[in-house]
């Protein structure tokens, strides 16, 4: 008879499609997601819990988020 491996749930991962995090938010993982110029994500996954929240970097510069869009990824 085997047994099923009783291993934990990731912290981290994908549900649905939508990302989730129950990790316990650092100020260095919210900074990352919420105001991150080298990411070109408009919406980042959250820093705790379940869903996206803006990278509000983008919402600041939305001339430098459409010529980032448009050069490819590039550093604008």
């Amino acid at each position: 008879m085997t047994k099923k491996s009783q291993e934990p749930e990731p912290p981290e991962g994908m549900l649905f499609g939508v990302p989730y995090d129950a990790r316990r938010p650092t100020g260095k993982r919210v900074v990352s997601r919420v105001w991150n110029p080298d990411d070109r994500r408009l919406f980042t996954p959250t820093p705790f819990g379940h869903g996206h929240v803006i990278n509000g970097y983008w919402l600041a510069h939305p001339i430098r988020y459409w010529q980032r869009r448009r050069s490819g990824g590039e550093r604008a």
